[in-house]
């Protein structure tokens, strides 16, 4: 609703100028002693007109009517409020075109009788009412016709608006091309899921039917192929094209794509571009050392991400010297996040990992190195009455796990997770 109060609040302050114009301009001098720009104080300020007054009294009506639900009077009142897109004195404002727009949509979606051919008449006045907003009217109009079905409508919407230019292209009007490229291409893949899963349910195969199919592939993968170039988070589209590449085989494409998405620098920082990789590798039965290879970059970028338990899983079964040492700090760090605290498989992992531990001489000076930025606050996470209590009635399997580390991790300290155990006799 910020929108909308701005919207009143400008209106409104033109008549508050009104009242305060004279009062103001005899004490500018002495109110500040900013750089001021250059005014014509004596130029009359703009007034309300009737009509802005008339459209400023139904625009209050219309927030009325959404704050309680009343979609009927809303859109009564909304039938009244575009008139503001004709307004010839100053010309409709960027925001009263994006008002309307958002509006409209909300009420309709909210509207008992709302049809899509309501839908459709708003989409497309507002993408002749200026060119400011026309790219993402365009998408949010495709992704209706999507979620009712109309896809190859969805689609013809998106190839129109592609093509859309208006004057010097700018960096939004780029980006926003971009991402209209992509849903096109999605697009695609969605209708090539659908072909696909009618042609293999038939008996019968059909050359013409999988020329078309594979039609429907490459033009998404040419376009997909070229929207990754730039960088971004490109998620959702990432996995279209490797599940197509996938399916025609063409395993060495789809694990360059991956790797370039997951390990070029200009791209951001992405922890699902890691997991995308790692779980296509593992797909394809790829070596250990190269999956703790991906799975290392995914801990510095997620120490808490589930996929640490595999990490840590293959540094314990791992021969290489400081391994086990790596496997210890990385259950730990998925143990310093709450979300952890109550996980048996982990706390039976670190159970498992000091067991192996014990076996080497300097054992106790390994835990204790892990474990010396952690002993002021550990306890208080992990190791309270309040722990004892709520493992002991909710999962006792847990708590049996827990006491006996309490004295491996913190030796030194009297922890009330033991005291409360040998009290109650757990």
């Amino acid at each position: 609703m910020d929108e909308l109060d701005r919207e009143l609040l400008a209106v409104k302050d033109l008549e508050d100028d009104n009242d305060s114009f004279d009062d103001n301009s005899s004490k500018a001098s002495t109110k500040s002693k900013l750089p001021l720009v250059n005014l014509d104080m004596h130029a009359e300020p703009p007034r309300e007109t009737g009509f802005h007054r008339s459209t400023r009294v139904c625009l209050e009506h219309i927030r009325d009517a959404l704050l309680h639900h009343r979609w009927q009077e809303a859109a009564e009142y909304m039938a009244c409020y575009p008139q503001m897109l004709e307004d010839t004195t100053n010309g409709p404002s960027q925001s009263c075109k994006e008002l309307t727009w958002r509006i409209s949509t909300e009420i309709l979606h909210h509207h008992p009788k709302s049809t899509l051919e309501d839908y459709n008449n708003i989409y497309e006045r507002m993408k002749h009412s200026g060119v400011r907003h026309y790219l993402m009217i365009c998408l949010e109009h495709s992704f209706h016709l999507l979620l009712h079905g109309h896809i190859e409508e969805a689609k013809r919407q998106l190839s129109v608006s592609e093509s859309w230019r208006h004057g010097k292209e700018s960096a939004a009007q780029f980006q926003r091309t971009k991402l209209i490229q992509a849903y096109r291409s999605l697009l695609d893949y969605i209708i090539w899921c659908d072909k696909k899963c009618t042609h293999s349910s038939t008996e019968n195969s059909d050359s013409a039917e999988n020329q078309d199919i594979r039609n429907y592939f490459r033009t998404a993968s040419v376009n997909l192929k070229d929207i990754l170039k730039n960088p971004g988070v490109w998620d959702p589209f990432i996995l279209c094209y490797v599940e197509m590449l996938e399916f025609y085989e063409d395993h060495e494409e789809a694990l360059k794509v991956l790797n370039d998405y997951a390990y070029d620098n200009s791209f951001p920082p992405n922890p699902n571009a890691h997991v995308y990789l790692y779980q296509y590798l593992k797909r394809c039965d790829t070596a250990e050392k190269k999956l703790m290879k991906v799975l290392k970059v995914l801990h510095v970028l997620v120490p808490s991400h589930e996929l640490m338990l595999e990490y840590s899983s293959s540094l314990l079964q791992s021969e290489k010297s400081g391994d086990l040492q790596k496997a210890l700090g990385v259950v730990l760090e998925m143990l310093d996040f709450a979300c952890w605290r109550g996980n048996l498989v982990v706390w039976k992992r670190l159970e498992a990992i000091i067991q192996k531990l014990q076996l080497e001489k300097d054992w106790k000076d390994v835990v204790f190195t892990k474990m010396a930025d952690r002993q002021g606050w550990w306890p208080a996470l992990h190791f309270t009455n309040f722990h004892a209590s709520k493992d002991s009635e909710e999962n006792p399997e847990l708590m049996q796990v827990k006491a006996p580390l309490t004295k491996t991790l913190c030796p030194s300290l009297t922890l009330k997770y033991t005291d409360w155990q040998a009290i109650n006799g757990k």
